[in-house]
């Protein structure tokens, strides 16, 4: 496995599913990591068991590319709704990172949030 691959993968295990903030901070630029702290606490807040599932990640050069499959409880307010207590099971998510000097500096990606919500019992948003 590549380096690339290895931080991505870390940063799925140790930031996302283990909720390690301080894995944010090691394994992310300064700039990416409060983004993407100010996206996975309220995430985790809501769903605290939140797994991802790694499929497949695909490296070349500065850039990973990941899909993955996402299961959580919905325990906590999420999106300014309340929490349901269902599950959502192996929702689609890909993402791509870049990394810069063994971090990662960049994450995109689309998440088929359709599915999530239909899972949980949610109106789709408008």
């Amino acid at each position: 496995m590549s380096n690339s691959k290895r931080t991505v993968q870390r940063f799925i295990d140790e930031a996302i599913n283990a909720g390690d903030a301080q894995a944010t901070e090691e394994l992310c630029t300064t700039e990416l990591a409060s983004r993407l702290r100010a996206w996975i606490e309220p995430f985790r807040n809501a769903f605290p068991d939140v797994h991802m599932r790694t499929i497949e990640l695909i490296a070349e050069e500065d850039r990973v590319a990941g899909r993955f499959k996402c299961s959580a409880t919905h325990t906590g307010a999420w999106r300014g709704r309340p929490p349901t207590g269902k599950r959502f099971e192996d929702v689609d998510e890909v993402y791509f990172f870049t990394l810069r000097d063994g971090r990662i500096a960049d994450a995109w990606g689309l998440e088929d949030d359709l599915d999530r919500l239909r899972q949980l019992g949610l109106p789709a948003e408008p």
